[in-house]
């Protein structure tokens, strides 16, 4: 049973109904594009694209071919980029445009990135002129710069205006956005100076003049800066939407808040899958593309543990001496590979967030030093008295104790030093941390432990 809500006549299912996707299926096979339009027009967007998402890629693109359906917009802009990428490829140029002039310059942005080089050129040239020079302006940018996200459509008045004049202006002009919190103000120049929320306009007198009800305190976003950056300038001063201008401080653009949850979502769940080794990878995407994303990290991490395996080797003599030894260092290399990891994904996030600054530095990297001698004194009880109960041998416990709080230090420290290193040579922390971090604390892992069992024995 889903839970339905209705929102602006939309049908909302917050219960994903796997017996309504055999209905659909079944209708695709019937050719029946008219029931699936109907439906889909009575859902939100979202759910209608989650339908399209959870279908095989063969009904997904016997729906798209289907004779009188045409996927609508807005549910086409809820669609992951994967499967985006697909439905592009079944839609003739003709449908392409359609879509384009039907969505905010932002989502039509997203979607030509999906377009192949070759079929971009004719869609653009079937585009009105004034749709394609702002969108051609757009595809000059750099992909995560602030100029792909933001919306060419917006509110902009004089700022010799009174509410009157800029009421009468809002009613009578057919370009506005369909939503906006904010009016902003512009010189002669088109310079942004200030800005009015739309609900003061309505409260106010007409023959007020706007630049007395502007507010001057506003944030401008480059069109350059990067959108991870956007986001962050939205987070930490609760912006509801904000001003971009060109190099010449000239408004050309807005960016809203709905399109910067967006760009955090992204970022968080890139980063996710690139601690992992995993990449940009979508729950849609093919054998062959996931296996191919992986590939790359799962061949370094085999050299590695080879590597992890030819200093075990030099051992050699030392485990023969007392093979207990190679039950027990698995378990150092593995609490400080997860001690690593742990410092790791803090440090991977305060870097996106710009949390981590040159002020703070020597203070979190002595913090996550003293973290590490913590945990190590903490664990090499609890392990030195595992170790008592199970063999009985106090120099075992001693060994292993020892080795467990040196481990725990190093992977604490590189934990931290590692993705700032590779930041500083303008390399993702995200994507390679996490090979070099599981490596280090390995090969120290197991050096610790059989080094300190060597000094010992």
């Amino acid at each position: 049973m889903s839970l339905i809500k209705k929102i602006k006549d939309k049908k909302v299912n917050f219960e994903f109904n796997k017996e309504y996707l055999k209905v659909v299926t079944n209708k695709i096979t019937n050719n029946d594009a008219q029931f699936i339009t109907n439906s889909f027009n009575e859902m939100h967007p979202a759910d209608a694209a989650d339908i399209i998402e959870h279908l095989s890629q063969n009904d997904r693109e016997n729906l798209i071919k289907l004779n009188n359906f045409n996927i609508d917009p807005e549910v086409f802009v809820e669609l992951n980029e994967s499967v985006q990428s697909e439905i592009i490829a079944y839609l003739s140029s003709d449908s392409i445009v359609k879509l384009l002039t039907n969505l905010e310059s932002d989502d039509a942005i997203a979607i030509l990135e999906n377009v192949d080089e070759k079929d971009k050129n004719d869609i653009l040239s079937s585009l009105p002129p004034k749709d394609r020079f702002a969108l051609l302006e757009s595809l000059s940018y750099p992909e995560d710069t602030a100029a792909r996200i933001m919306q060419r459509d917006f509110t902009a008045i004089p700022s010799n205006w009174s509410v009157g004049q800029t009421i009468d202006y809002l009613r009578e002009n057919k370009d506005l956005p369909e939503e906006f919190l904010e009016i902003f103000i512009v010189d002669e120049d088109f310079k942004p100076i200030g800005t009015v929320p739309s609900s003061k306009v309505l409260t106010a007198s007409r023959d007020i003049k706007m630049l007395t009800i502007m507010s001057e305190s506003q944030l401008l976003i480059p069109v350059d800066m990067d959108k991870e950056e956007v986001g962050n300038v939205f987070e930490n001063y609760n912006l509801n939407s904000a001003a971009v201008v060109d190099k010449t401080n000239k408004l050309v653009g807005m960016i809203t808040y709905d399109d910067v949850l967006t760009v955090l979502k992204e970022e968080a769940e890139e980063d996710a899958l690139r601690l992992a080794g995993v990449g940009d990878e979508e729950i849609t995407d093919g054998v062959l593309t996931k296996t191919k994303r992986r590939f790359n990290w799962l061949l370094l991490n085999l050299f590695t543990a080879f590597l992890a395996t030819w200093v075990i080797s030099l051992f050699g003599a030392t485990i023969e001496q007392m093979v207990v030894l190679a039950f027990l260092m698995p378990i150092v290399a593995s609490m400080g590979g997860n001690a690593g990891m742990q410092t790791l994904a803090v440090t991977v996030r305060t870097l996106a967030t710009n949390d981590l600054t040159k002020n703070n530095f020597t203070q979190n990297i002595l913090k996550e030093f003293n973290i590490g001698i913590l945990n190590g004194i903490i664990f090499a009880i609890i392990s030195a008295l595992i170790v008592h109960l199970w063999f009985g041998d106090n120099l075992l416990s001693l060994i292993i104790s020892v080795s467990m709080i040196i481990t725990m230090m190093v992977a604490g420290l590189f934990g931290i030093v590692v993705p700032l290193t590779l930041k500083k040579m303008d390399i993702d922390p995200a994507i390679a941390s996490s090979v070099f971090v599981t490596t280090i604390t390995d090969v120290i892992g197991f050096v610790s432990f059989l080094g300190v069992s060597a000094y010992f024995l």
